[in-house]
């Protein structure tokens, strides 16, 4: 790695000089699956040709103004997203944790405005939101922490998919809202129970506190809604995206509806380069592609891995579970698995070891059947010559 680089990473031995679907190619021309799309963002793939030509056309008139003017993109995703969503507004930032922050602060003046002096959010354990100091002190991950105290306050920890120990807050004046992702992505693909959210959802009703979903790696079609909430029918206040709206352009974006409609005003929150002209030209062009063929077909590629894994691995002992939503998937081994990373890479296949022992897969949506079906075998063999090591060792 460069000298000149602060080494926050890990980096593998590799670098990628080209992208076509779900393939990446090093500078020797190997070429890899990236069954990760760059960590849950190009969910098009790699330089899909629509994303490309907006992206050329519109930097060739014009990529930034600021936000104290108008921008007509930036109006036309507002309502794209909002009419898909049943929100009713919209923030935008260049990243996930940015629209996390905006919703960390939409609750903090929530709270104050009606009188709370404390205001707390309710957050999950194996939840991840970001690594900013507010979207840090809201994940529940050790490791990313250490070193970093004192963090913020302003938030109480209860187990995912656990809605009694949501209920035992209900006398706590100080809460004011609920930060929670659909499924749990760094967490491990960590899926709740079909009521979980409708139920956080009439607490939060019952108790006046707002429900602010993390969609950031759920969203924009991974589970085969625009929204994993939309499938299960649930309408938050504030929700919160990022990652594969923009297919690989920094773009994040901070939704709100109901209680939280109007608390932000002029001078409460703002972004240089948040939703400018080029950002939010591209992502309505994602979007818009997105939703002309290939969310509907999501639900049914998912379940078609999940099978396939099933049966390729159903006499591997180290593996004890596969979940999946859509095009999440987790392959749950029994041990820490990290050197599988490594492993899959030597066989052109790009994948992620998340919470320790979770293989952690989320292909493009547009992976084909013969594409899956690699995948599929690729991974099995690796995972399958990694047990073979273990039993040796």
């Amino acid at each position: 790695m460069s000298q000149y680089l602060i080494p926050t990473y890990a980096r593998q031995p590799v670098a990628f000089v080209r992208g076509e679907g779900v393939w990446l190619f090093d500078d020797s021309d190997r070429r890899y699956m990236d069954a990760i799309s760059g960590i849950g963002v190009c969910n098009l793939g790699h330089c899909h040709p629509a994303v490309t030509r907006t992206l050329a056309e519109q930097a060739g008139r014009l990529m930034h103004t600021s936000n104290l003017y108008r921008i007509d993109s930036q109006e036309a995703l507002a309502e794209r997203l909002c009419q898909l969503s049943g929100m009713k507004r919209a923030f935008f930032s260049n990243s996930g944790a940015e629209a996390n922050e905006a919703a960390i602060k939409i609750a903090r003046l929530y709270g104050h405005n009606k009188g709370v002096q404390r205001p707390t959010v309710i957050v999950m354990e194996g939840s991840f939101h970001g690594r900013t100091m507010a979207t840090l002190s809201a994940t529940a991950n050790a490791k990313v922490q250490e070193g970093f105290a004192p963090l913020l306050d302003g938030f109480v920890r209860v187990p995912f998919n656990d809605l009694e120990a949501v209920r035992a807050l209900a006398d706590n004046r100080d809460v004011v809202a609920i930060l929670v992702e659909p499924v749990q992505g760094e967490g491990g693909i960590n899926i709740p129970a079909d009521n979980y959210l409708g139920e956080l959802r009439q607490l939060c009703d019952d108790h006046d506190w707002l429900l602010m979903l993390d969609e950031i790696q759920s969203g924009n079609g991974r589970t085969g809604h625009y929204f994993a909430c939309l499938g299960q029918q649930v309408q938050s206040d504030v929700l919160t995206t990022a990652k594969g709206l923009g297919n690989g352009f920094p773009i994040g974006a901070c939704l709100v509806a109901g209680k939280a409609t109007d608390v932000f005003g002029p001078g409460n929150h703002g972004s240089t380069y948040g939703g400018n002209p080029l950002g939010c030209a591209t992502a309505l062009t994602v979007v818009n592609t997105l939703n002309d063929g290939v969310i509907e077909a999501v639900a049914d590629k998912g379940q078609r891995l999940a099978e396939g894994f099933r049966e390729a691995l159903a006499d591997q002992p180290l593996v004890t579970e596969i979940r999946q939503r859509g095009l999440m998937l987790g392959l749950q081994l029994d041990r820490p698995c990290g050197e599988l990373v490594a492993l899959a890479r030597e066989a052109g296949l790009l994948i992620n070891v998340t919470a320790g022992s979770v293989v952690r897969l989320l292909p493009p949506l547009i992976i084909s059947e013969e594409e899956m079906q690699f995948l599929i075998t690729t991974l099995s063999e690796v995972i399958h010559a990694f047990a073979r090591a273990q039993e040796v060792a």
